[in-house]
């Protein structure tokens, strides 16, 4: 999909997770159409290498921050850094996430809660984190959330993850409804199986599952980094305008196909 360019020229985002993964490609596509970007991740190594990978293969300046989104006092202060480099946070992009695959007669306690904490504690802790900066911004602040379309129904062996996503969903319509008068969209975007990235390598091909998951895919592929970086780019600019309280499935079909 092409934009205009330079749809996102004096916007400010930061991309949770950014440094791998999905949120690269979404960092990539925002810094392309003009944002200011900033990532932030626990890991100061893989921050690192990202940020110059971004500015050698895309000539994009992406400024960095330790944090760790379980952390509130902590995330906090580290998009209160954030905020000052790229002059405020006008999107936030919420994809830092954790993941295993169990059964859930086996699943510990401290396995369910801490992707709970990443993945449902982690977004409301960034959410709070810049709501005074997303409350500033002259064209009104957008959240996106990355979920996924197993939020909408069972998840055999991920209990954690589907109650961690689905609590996600609600809390992206909550706030769309409480933060509205202060011109702050919230919105989800549920990706089907994306190519390249951990949870397709892990918890699909590394099971064996990969045939078995084509088969349930309509358009019989497997998405792209760049699929989910354009629905982020839709919510972000003036596309997304009255879009608030909303989720866009990016998943070739597959999530009404569940019976094959």
């Amino acid at each position: 999909m092409s934009f205009a360019s330079g749809i996102l020229t004096g916007k400010s985002a930061i991309v949770t997770g950014g440094a791998t993964g999905i949120g690269s490609f979404i960092v990539r596509k925002l810094g392309a159409l003009g944002a200011n970007v900033g990532i932030v991740s626990r890991k100061e190594e893989n921050l690192i290498s990202a940020v110059n990978e971004f500015k050698a293969s895309d000539d994009i300046d992406v400024a960095w921050c330790t944090g760790d989104v379980r952390d509130p006092e902590g995330i906090k202060k580290s998009f209160d850094q954030l905020a000052g480099k790229i002059g405020g946070i006008d999107i936030l992009v919420c994809n830092a996430a954790g993941n295993f695959i169990c059964p859930t007669e086996d699943l510990s306690w401290n396995g369910w809660r801490t992707v709970i904490e990443i993945d449902l504690n982690g977004t409301f802790n960034c959410c709070q984190a810049a709501f005074p900066h997303l409350k500033e911004s002259t064209d009104g602040g957008r959240i996106i959330s990355i979920s996924t379309t197993q939020a909408d129904f069972g998840w055999p062996g991920a209990a954690h993850a589907a109650a961690a996503k689905s609590g996600i969903q609600n809390l992206m319509k909550t706030l769309a409804a409480e933060w509205g008068k202060y011109n702050i969209r919230s919105n989800w975007i549920s990706p089907g199986p994306i190519q390249g990235t951990e949870g397709v390598d892990r918890l699909i091909i590394q099971q064996g599952l990969a045939d078995q998951v084509l088969e349930r895919v309509p358009l019989g592929t497997f998405g792209k980094g760049e699929d989910i970086a354009n629905a982020v780019v839709y919510f972000s600019s003036d596309t997304g305008r009255y879009v608030s309280g909303a989720g866009l499935a990016v998943d070739g079909g597959s999530q009404w196909n569940r019976g094959r």
